[in-house]
This record gives structure tokens, C-alpha cells and sequence, in this order.
């Protein structure tokens, strides 16, 4: 049942001390990665899932850890391989010797964070296991159901680079995933920092719990978005599906397909965290633009004269984003 009482100023205080406690912890122990901080808390607020694009050693492990740790929460890593099946990740029965009977085994899926570290290693059918789990929140053993835990967010990752030995996510898989972020390289002040924090050793307590991030999400669904501001959201996911009409010709000649209505509902989910962290009780248009990059990089897909020249989703995301009036 919605809920929708209006959002006290206390509730306000409250949420951003969680939130800032979690930024700073956050920004403690990870250097030169600010963006995928503020889109790992955006996935907490919402209980999304976030797909991570990088080459290895970028602190992406690191980062999944750090923010679990921020709230004490449960921590599962599970290495994809291709010999990876859909057991290995939601639990299998068990025979018990000693009772004579099967026992249900709950897989590393049950816990509040889940990194699926180089999903695209693992083969279609356990991908296809664990993005049912993701949409569903629940898992089916031997003919019984489990409920997932209140807060369960996925981080997957996978390497742009090596091809070789891995299976593409599809498109329909790539749209279960609320936010797609792209990792880059730290700067050299930023790789001196990491050394230094390493040699140190980074050590601190829990700042929040699992509770506060279920707080927040309840907080999240109560934040007031105008008509005006979904029918921008509307008008912009629209606009990906006709960029023959919207864009300039060497522009729309790169766009295979456009976005789904779970763009749509990212968009509004996104908006109403980041009108959140920012203190307000409402949303605005700024909301909906924040993070219009990862709400769409995984979502527009392009065609193959887009990256055979090298083209930019994010350049194609502006241009699309700019043909549309702002209320």
C-alpha cells in the first residue's frame, strides 16, 4: 500500500545524516571513484541492481565491499566461470546421511549485496538463473520458496576488453540492471593516494545498518514527483525511440533501438533517490538528468557503424536528452 504522508522535516535530518555517514565512509577507503559511490547508494535507496563495465584491478570489488561494510550488511562474491551453474548461485538440495532425508542448501544469492564478479563469463543459462532472482527476489529449491533478504542489491561486473571464452549479456538481460556505470582509470594523484592508503591500512566501523538503507527506501518511494516532471521522463524515453524525427541524420544513423518502459521507471526510481540526497522532499528536472548516463548507456543500443567509428552512447544520450523540453 503506497505510502503518502507527507515527509517531515525530521525524516528529512535523518535521511541525510545516512546518507552523508555513507558517502563519507564511502570516500574513506575508495579513492578516484566519487561517480560509482554516488550510484551504488542510488542502487541501496532503490534496491536496484548495478552492472559495472571495466578492466580488472579498478577497485570494483573494492567498492562492493566498502559500502557493505558501511551498513554491516551480508556479502556474497561469486566468480562467474563457464563451468558456473544455476545451483552454484541459488542453492541445490542436499542429502543428509544422517537423517536419511534431502535438505534445501540456500546458494550465495541470499545475502544483501551479491557481486557476480565477470558476469559474462558465466554461461546464458546461469545468467538467466540469477537475473530471475534479481527480478523476481525470490528463489525455488526443491519445489520450496525463498524470499530474498529486504535489501538485496546485485553489483555484476564484466571486462569490455577480452571476448574470448564469455556470453554477451542480451538486451533483455542488460535492462534488469537499474544503473550501467563505466570505470575509468584513477588519475596519478589518485593511484599516488591508493598506495598510500594501502601501505596504511584503511580500517573503521560500520557507519549505518540495513535498517537505515530499508529507512531510506521507504523514505525514497514517499518523495513527491510532479505530473510535469514524469511526463518529462515520458517524453525522454520516447525520444529514444524516434531519433530519426529528433536528431540530425549523422547522429540517428547510430541508434538500433531504443529504450524500454523500464527506462522510464529508472528514471522516476533514480530521480526520487538524488532529490533524496539532496535534501528535498520533491523532485526536479536536475533529478531525472543526474545520472542520465547510466540509466541509459545499457539500455540505447547501438549499431555496429557506431562502434566500428567509435561513436559515444553518451554523446547519442545529450543529444537525445537535448531535443526534449525541460519543464
Amino acid at each position: 500500500m503506497q505510502d503518502n504522508r507527507e515527509i517531515t522535516n525530521e525524516e528529512v535530518q535523518k535521511a541525510s545524516e545516512i546518507i552523508n555517514n555513507l558517502l563519507s565512509y564511502y570516500n574513506s577507503k575508495v579513492v578516484g571513484q566519487p561517480y560509482l559511490g554516488y550510484s551504488l547508494l542510488v542502487a541501496m535507496m532503490t534496491n536496484g541492481h548495478v552492472l559495472l563495465e571495466s578492466v580488472p584491478g579498478l577497485a570494483k570489488t573494492t567498492a562492493a565491499r566498502v559500502m557493505t561494510e558501511a551498513v554491516n550488511g551480508s556479502f556474497s562474491r561469486i566468480q562467474c566461470t563457464p563451468d558456473l551453474i544455476p545451483s552454484d548461485i541459488i542453492g541445490t538440495q542436499m542429502y543428509n546421511m544422517a537423517t536419511n532425508t534431502f535438505e534445501d542448501k540456500i546458494g550465495p544469492v541470499y545475502s544483501n549485496f551479491v557481486l557476480l564478479d565477470e558476469i559474462n563469463r558465466s554461461s546464458a543459462k546461469t545468467q538467466s538463473a540469477m537475473l530471475e532472482a534479481m527480478q523476481e527476489r525470490e528463489v525455488s529449491i526443491g519445489g520450496k520458496t525463498y524470499k530474498l533478504p529486504e535489501v538485496f542489491v546485485v553489483i555484476a561486473t564484466q571486462n569490455p576488453i577480452e571476448s574470448e571464452g564469455t556470453y554477451v549479456l542480451s538486451e533483455a538481460q542488460l535492462d534488469r540492471f537499474l544503473l550501467k556505470e563505466t570505470v575509468t582509470y584513477p588519475s596519478a594523484r589518485d593511484e599516488m593516494e591508493i598506495l598510500n592508503r594501502v601501505e596504511a591500512g584503511v580500517f573503521s566501523e560500520s557507519v549505518a545498518s540495513v535498517d537505515d538503507v530499508v529507512y531510506l527506501q521507504k523514505l525514497c518511494k514517499r518523495i513527491y514527483i510532479d505530473p510535469a516532471i514524469k511526463k518529462y521522463i515520458v517524453d525522454i524515453v520516447q525520444a529514444t525511440r524516434m531519433t530519426d524525427k529528433i536528431l540530425a541524420p549523422e547522429l540517428a544513423q547510430y541508434v538500433a533501438m531504443g529504450a524500454s518502459t523500464r527506462a522510464a521507471i529508472a528514471f522516476m526510481e533514480v530521480a526520487k533517490a538524488i532529490a533524496l540526497i539532496n535534501g528535498r522532499r520533491y523532485c526536479v528536472p536536475d533529478d531525472v538528468k543526474a545520472l542520465r548516463y547510466s540509466v541509459l548507456r545499457h539500455r540505447i543500443m547501438l549499431t555496429f557503424a557506431a562502434v566500428a567509428e567509435d561513436v559515444k552512447i553518451e554523446k547519442i544520450i545529450d543529444a537525445i536528452i537535448g531535443s526534449v523540453k525541460t519543464p
